[in-house]
This record gives structure tokens, sequence and C-alpha cells, in this order.
């Protein structure tokens, strides 16, 4: 639909925002004069603009058959529509109530791991007008390149064309291995540890790929889930181990999964990414508050702990 001030439709032109507006001011009048005392235009200009908008849609809208304007069933029928499209307009021009819309993070696993709750906490106080919306999203960009999302907390490399990112902090890799299995009892792990077992990869919103091992030292099979939920099943059902980052630790505990620190993986980065151009009006809030919270808070979240042994 169109929006702008141009010629009175006809011939193919778009409707405008004004003809929905005026319709909606007879309906409410009952009456061509006063609709055009409200819309502070002549009564010519409001009768033009509602015959455009009734040759437009092929209905007549209004009955003019008496003193008292009234709408006729179709009229009736098109004024909720109106009024729904005139007031989504208005809402998204109106820089207040854009900045009132919720502010969503999507995350894959994980979320922004022991600083979560920080951030919830702090953004809830410092803008309670802006809610903050946590959503988990299976996907690599954790929906952002969807739209589903205004910003995503993502780990590992992130390539995707369109999207800003920044590395927040930097976390260790675990190992996930079944919880009675024989690595369970280790202080440590290496990578070579895991290679004469299956690993247990989540090619759909995972960080960890073969690439992680070198090309001749390579786990000898693979089982590809897709998702976090499925990929603590198979390692806690003996299917084989798998790699995350120690955030996995607090944020997805499960009874059939121990976790083990990796001796000599790379560090994991975790990313605020969001999509370049104009978005969500609290993101640079959300980018310095992020910072702010990982700050004080220490760069990087603590090993885990060697697990207890029995």
């Amino acid at each position: 639909m169109s929006t702008g001030q141009g010629t009175e439709q006809g011939g193919g032109r778009g409707i405008e925002v004004r003809h929905l507006r005026a319709f909606l001011a007879i309906a409410d009048e009952g009456s061509v004069t006063r609709a055009a005392t409200r819309l502070r235009v002549t009564q010519p200009v409001v009768s033009r603009t509602l015959a455009a908008l009734e040759r437009h849609l092929g209905v007549r809208l209004v009955d003019r058959s008496t003193h008292h304007l009234a709408l006729t069933p179709d009229g009736v029928a098109f004024r909720d529509k109106a009024a729904a499209a005139v007031g989504a307009f208005d809402e998204a021009l109106d820089p207040g109530r854009l900045r009132r819309r919720p502010l969503r993070l999507g995350h894959a696993w994980s979320a922004f791991g022991p600083y979560t709750t920080p951030l919830l906490r702090t953004w809830q106080r410092l803008h309670p007008r802006t809610p903050l919306e946590l959503l988990r999203i299976d996907d690599r960009t954790a929906g952002l390149t969807r739209g589903e999302v205004d910003a995503a907390l993502l780990r590992g490399p992130v390539e995707t064309p369109g999207l800003v990112t920044e590395v927040l902090f930097t976390e260790d890799r675990v190992a996930a291995v079944t919880a009675d299995g024989p690595l369970a009892a280790r202080a440590s792990l290496s990578l070579g540890d895991l290679t004469q077992d299956a690993v247990v990869l989540n090619t759909v919103s995972g960080a960890t790929t073969l690439d992680l091992w070198p090309p001749h030292a390579r786990p000898v099979a693979t089982l590809t889930v897709a998702n976090t939920d499925d990929w603590l099943t198979a390692i806690a059902a003996g299917r084989g181990s798998g790699v995350s980052g120690t955030s996995t630790v607090g944020m997805h505990p499960h009874a059939g999964v121990v976790y083990v620190p990796l001796d000599d993986a790379p560090p994991l980065p975790v990313l605020l990414a969001r999509r370049d151009g104009p978005g969500h009006p609290a993101l640079p809030h959300l980018v310095e508050l992020a910072r702010e919270i990982v700050a004080r808070e220490g760069r990087t979240p603590p090993r885990t702990p060697p697990p207890a042994t029995t």
C-alpha cells in the first residue's frame, strides 16, 4: 500500500493510508462535512477520496441515500480491516511504540552461559519498558537470518553474509561422555581420546565439526543430530561422545552425561550477532550491557572442575 501524498487513486494508482483515514473519519462522524473538519481538509477532497477508495475496491462503502450517512454491509466489514491497517501503520512509525517492542534475543544452545541471568535481570532493571525475550531456535544463526530475532548469541565462527558479529568472550571446550563409560572418571581428556568411538555432531546448530581434529586423526565414525536435546540423548545412550563449551555444563546438565575438560582443544568464541542494517532501536543498549556484564563478571567462564571419581 502506498503511503505517499501523490495524486488521487485511479487508472491503476495505489490506495494510500489517507484514503483509509478518510473512510474511517466518515464512518466515525456519520458526515462528510464533519469528517472534513476532523481531517482539516475540504469536503470535496473527502468525497473524492472516498469515491477513489470505493472504485479501487469495487464496492459501495457508504450509503448516501439518507441525510445521515451510514455504512453499507461492505463498509461495515471493511471498517475493521481499515482500522487495523491504519493502526499497524501508525505503530510502525511511532518511535515511542517501537522502543517498547520486545527485543528478541536468539540462541541455539547455552544462551549467554554464566552471564545469562545477570543479563536478563540487569536488562529488566534498566529497560523495564522494553522486554528482552530469550528464544532458543535450532538454527546456526538462531533465527537471525530468517528475521525471527533481532540479535543472537552464537558460538564458533559465523560466516553468514549480511551479519555483524562481535566476540564477547571465549570459553574452554569440554568433552561430553556417557556417564557410565570408561572416559567419565578421567580428570581431563584430549581430542585424540575421543577418536576411538563415534562423535555426535549437531549439524544444524552446533559449533563442532570434524575440522576440530587433524585430517589424519579424526574419529572413526560420526552420528549427526539436529539439536542439543538429541545430542545429549545420544551421548547418554552410549552412542558416542561430543564436544561443547563450558557453558553447556551449567545450562544443559543431564543425568546420563559427564562433562570432562579437554586439554588440547582451542577455545570457543561466543558472539553477539545482528543483521547489517537498521534494527531494533534498543540493540545498542543490549550490546553495551553485554560488554559490561562480561567485563564485570570476568571475561572467561571458569574451567569445568574435574569429574568426581567413584
